[in-house]
């Protein structure tokens, strides 16, 4: 291009020069063409875009140079084409094509501007994809039945969703851009206590709304790359938490009950001494009398509380079961009782409802109760005579309607003698009571309790072992089971388990090697027996027993190396029993 004036007045002229370093300062590609097509301008915007260097440009046809080019068209139109999105190349551009015309309006060329606009698509599809985001983000809110509430580092609230309106009970036009406190009528804003010391909160009450609705709020602070840029709070109706709360006790009561669904159909046992004590258990489910069960542990009480349960005019109440020696006895008022809030530290608030509340109508069923203290003894005569609790910290006393069953594998009356146990207690739990007799007594009922206890685990374990040939079960008739029922269980289970999975029957070689043996477990013959009274070697059945207990528990404490847990486990006792024993042949 020449270095002539293109335009002049009286006092400025440009030079060629000067517009061409004009042109090459624009951020937009700049391209003119002449009548001929001929590219008479290229600007360095439009070398960088088509990559080709202005000295190759100029002098040739557009369409030579830019493949698409319409500035030829422009010019025999003469129409204008703006805002065009052209690619060239891996490039999209925008384009401006106009006619270049003289004085008298005749076309003396075209000229073409565009832009690359890769940059702006990318920067476009960004914020596109922030605005999704964003949309979604308020959607999710916007659609979740939690309450939400969303306020700026301003303490201005600027987001609440539709569940916040229905529970708060004002539209989102009265609190946005409102402070937090705008629905409050009584208690403090969690969002501003976030604010404030930037960490969140949990489980606080308030009233909110017109209606001064009962809630519970948690909040949390919202932190953008470290700096607290507001409060985001969750809110639970009371009201619905005190109904889901209800509805999880009355399934909790439910499944109580399910468990609870034993009878007098799954005890098993023809045996004289089996069959009376079932015999009475019928006749004391038809009364509302007190019930004690007694028997050594694993004789199966617990089976006849919830026969003699189902079978009384309560089935259709619960069956709460305590276990009095499985309470600390710190614990174990409270727990029976109930307590007040505030009864003592660590006290749930708004307090507790016990055992004894929630077997109303139903049956409490008191095991190990010769494990109980004699605090909570005398509390427990007091609730038997009058019919009524008091909870821990409370002084207004609640009336029940329960239906009490005590069990115990200890002498109580010997715990009476030795007071370890209340006199005027024992006398008024033992209005019915029901011995349940020892395995050893009933020896005839080992192959029934072999049958049905079979079906048990192989429900239990898979499996399909139908039988025990009559060998098996002869060892098994000889053995003595001083853990009763609950130990021919365990064994037959130890049996299963060792059995291949193809053999259906039990045999000699299946069964584990028995601790005691055969001769142990024989009753003494009549002329036995009168040899050795007549030799003085006979003592009293007490003696015997407190001996064979003695040594039981020495054996159990030698094994375990002295573990008194592991060791009351062995012997099927708890540990509270463990120790008492132990005290009692320490004294002796």
């Amino acid at each position: 291009m020449s270095d002539f004036p293109l335009c002049m007045e009286d006092e400025f002229i440009l030079t060629s020069r000067e517009i061409q370093t004009i042109l090459n300062s624009t951020h937009d590609a700049l391209v003119a063409v002449n009548t001929y097509g001929i590219i008479n301008i290229f600007n360095a915007a439009a070398e960088k875009i088509l990559l080709i260097n202005a000295r190759e440009a100029l002098g040739r046809k557009a369409s030579q140079i830019i493949k698409g080019s319409r500035l030829e068209i422009v010019m025999k139109t003469g129409i204008a084409e703006l805002n065009q999105q052209q690619k060239i190349g891996e490039i999209s551009v925008i384009a401006n094509r106009v006619p270049v015309r003289d004085k008298n309006g005749r076309i003396m060329g075209a000229v073409e501007s565009f832009r690359n606009i890769n940059k702006i698509m990318r920067l476009a599809k960004k914020l596109t994809n922030l605005e999704a985001i964003q949309e979604m983000l308020e959607a999710i809110i916007n659609s979740s039945q939690e309450v939400i509430s969303v306020v700026d580092e301003n303490e201005r609230i600027i987001l609440v969703n539709p569940a916040y309106t229905r529970l708060v009970g004002m539209t989102k036009e009265k609190v946005i851009g409102k402070s937090p406190m705008i629905d409050i009528q009584q208690g403090e804003s969690v969002h501003l206590h976030v604010l404030k010391t930037g960490k969140p909160v949990k489980g606080v009450p308030m009233l909110v709304g017109p209606q001064g609705k009962e809630v519970i709020a948690n909040a949390a602070p919202i932190i953008v790359n470290g700096k607290l840029r507001g409060s985001v709070a969750v809110v639970h109706d009371v009201s619905e938490i005190n109904y889901l709360t209800s509805e999880l006790c009355r399934m909790r009561s439910l499944v109580r009950q399910m468990k609870n669904c034993h009878t007098f159909d799954d005890i098993v046992g023809s045996s004289p001494a089996m069959k009376a004590a079932v015999e009475q258990a019928y006749r004391a489910a038809a009364t509302p009398a007190t019930i004690l069960l007694t028997g050594e542990s694993g004789t199966g009480k617990e089976l006849f509380a919830n026969a003699i349960h189902r079978a009384s005019s309560r089935s259709h109440g619960p069956l709460i079961k305590v276990n009095c020696a499985a309470i600390p006895e710190t614990l174990l008022e409270s727990e029976l009782f109930g307590y007040e809030e505030g009864a003592f530290t660590g006290a749930r608030k708004g307090g507790k409802k016990g055992l004894f509340a929630e077997a109303i109508q139903g049956t409490i069923f008191l095991d190990e109760i010769g494990e109980m203290a004699s605090s909570v003894q005398a509390k427990l005569l007091r609730v038997l005579q009058e019919k009524e609790i008091v909870p821990v910290g409370g002084v207004t006393s609640i009336p029940i309607d329960v239906r009490v069953i005590a069990a115990t594998n200890l002498n109580l009356k010997h715990a009476v003698a030795n007071g370890k146990f209340r006199a005027d207690l024992f006398y008024r739990i033992n209005v019915f009571p029901i011995v349940i007799p020892p395995l050893r007594e009933r020896l005839e009922d080992i192959p029934s309790l072999t049958e049905f206890l079979l079906r048990k685990l192989n429900h239990e374990y898979g499996r399909c072992v139908r039988c025990l040939d009559s060998s098996a079960l002869a060892i098994l008739s000889k053995y003595n089971w001083p853990g009763n029922v609950r130990e021919l269980e365990n064994y037959l289970g130890r049996v299963l388990i060792n059995m291949q999975s193809t053999e259906d029957v039990i045999r000699v070689t299946h069964l584990p090697a028995l601790t005691q043996s055969d001769s142990a477990a024989k009753p003494m013959t009549q002329a036995s027996c009168e040899q050795a009274c007549s030799a003085g070697q006979l003592a009293t059945l007490e003696t015997i027993v407190k001996q064979a207990e003695r040594r039981a528990i020495e054996a159990a404490l030698a094994v375990t190396g002295g573990n008194r847990i592991e060791a009351a486990q062995r012997l099927g006792i708890s540990v509270r029993s463990l120790y008492y024993k132990l005290e009692k042949y320490h004294q002796e």
